[in-house]
């Protein structure tokens, strides 16, 4: 008799019965005990234990990334902090004006106040020609000492 290989049938047997190992009966007579294949878990395992340990490397990498990134571009983030920061910052103020306004008679009252400085900076600067030229040059001042030059 000379099978080659002798053992359950392939279709019959579990998957505890598949890590047995086979005997096999070569064609001089001899007998030979094969070792199973190992199951793909210890592979999988191995991968996960890869990956872990990537993982992990980066994470222990992570802090000093971070800094280098920080260090390399203070200037556009701080850039972009500021301007963050402004749009918060007029958010906040509008969303407080408008719980201002919400109150009742505020909103009328801060109107009356308008109107009332709208009236008297008319009478002030806007009503004769002498004042509206005292207005010409203090503008004309406050430009000059802003941008510099005469203009």
């Amino acid at each position: 008799m000379n099978p080659e290989t002798v053992g359950p049938d392939s279709s019959n047997y579990t998957s505890a019965e598949a890590e047995q190992p086979e005997v096999v009966e070569i064609n001089n007579g001899e007998t030979k005990l094969l070792t199973p294949k190992t199951s793909t878990t210890a592979s999988s395992n191995s991968q996960w234990q890869q990956y872990g340990e990537q993982i992990a490397t980066f994470l222990q990498a992570l802090p000093t990334y971070v800094t280098r990134f920080f260090q390399e571009n203070k200037g556009p983030l701080g850039t972009v902090g500021l301007i963050v920061l402004a749009l918060v910052t007029v958010r906040l103020t509008l969303a407080l004006l408008d719980a201002i306004n919400d109150i009742p008679l505020v909103a009328p009252t801060l109107e009356l106040i308008g109107l009332g400085y709208t009236g008297w900076f008319v009478y002030r600067y806007l009503l004769t020609a002498a004042n509206r030229k005292e207005l010409t040059e203090e503008i004309n001042t406050i430009k000059n000492q802003i941008l510099g030059t005469d203009s």
